[in-house]
């Protein structure tokens, strides 16, 4: 067998010129197709990742009775059964790779009286879930049979009158946060999550877009305090997914290092809890 290797070369290149969009950011994609199916009605979506992990969750939801369909590259329409309104799946939800679409779907399934198997691949099942089953099974959901270490795969028992309760976060967590203000739409009153240190706001600012009372409050030198009232009726709303900040790195780098560059990054996500990196250049010198 011929082991020849052929040399690489590598030449300096010209100033990059032009227009890009990225992919759209994965967690926004994984929270429009579960907020649009504990929506009322249709919501649609441009833009929506369309990778795996996502892919996974828009499955779940379909599994979960809600109608999900793809209309054109990055277009979804989800008609939602409403909240607490998921039926019984017939198999197990199977969430591949995706941390955040199962973490995410476990919350949601938590407020809902019915029973349903999560799993995933070898990684995903690696990972434990006792930390985000805690608070939920303090609002009445409870753990049927779960694998040793607390991990996948996972048969979860929702609460029939979901409990609203007030949870601190033992670390911070996005994912946890988000788990609970889901179980909490389908529970009465108030549902409050105080974190220590104030962690990504997507769940939020997307709850208040799909028409939830959400409100905010800043607590101490980096805390926030996040109250959920519960049993809304969300309404279906538009969702335009922006582009990842993360993926937009890449050329955004490559513009900044080589000179005469001179581009464009369309519809990049500028959430202040997303622009770490771009401040960081900016204090490097870089004109963005």
């Amino acid at each position: 067998m011929d082991q020849t290797v052929t040399p690489l070369a590598a030449r300096r290149s010209a100033g990059l010129k032009g227009r890009v969009r990225v992919p759209g950011d994965k967690s926004i994609s994984h929270r429009a197709l579960i907020l649009g199916a504990l929506t009322v009605g249709e919501t649609r979506i441009e833009g929506l990742l369309e990778g795996e992990d996502v892919i996974n969750t828009g499955k779940a939801m379909r599994a979960l009775g809600a109608n999900v369909e793809r209309v054109g590259e990055g277009a979804w329409r989800v008609h939602g059964v409403g909240v607490a309104g998921f039926a019984q799946p017939a198999k197990a939800l199977d969430f591949g790779n995706s941390g955040t679409g199962c973490r995410l779907v476990i919350g949601a399934v938590a407020g809902c009286p019915i029973t349903a198997t999560f799993d995933g691949d070898a990684s995903l099942r690696s990972r434990p879930q006792r930390r985000v089953l805690d608070p939920l099974e303090r609002m009445g959901a409870r753990a049927i049979s779960i694998a040793d270490g607390g991990r996948l795969p996972l048969t979860l028992q929702g609460a029939r009158d979901p409990i609203p309760i007030v949870y601190a976060p033992p670390a911070a967590s996005a994912q946890l946060k988000s788990a609970v203000l889901l179980a909490g739409l389908a529970a009465p009153g108030e549902t409050v999550v105080a974190e220590a240190e104030a962690t990504r706001d997507h769940t939020e600012r997307m709850l208040r877009h799909f028409g939830a009372d959400v409100r905010v409050e800043n607590e101490g030198a980096h805390g926030r305090r996040v109250t959920l009232k519960g049993q809304p009726e969300l309404v279906p709303a538009p969702v335009m997914v922006p582009a990842d900040p993360s993926s937009a790195a890449f050329p955004m780098v490559a513009g900044l290092i080589v000179p005469g560059s001179d581009i464009v990054l369309e519809g990049v996500m500028t959430n202040v809890t997303r622009t770490g990196l771009f401040a960081t250049l900016r204090e490097m010198g870089a004109t963005i």
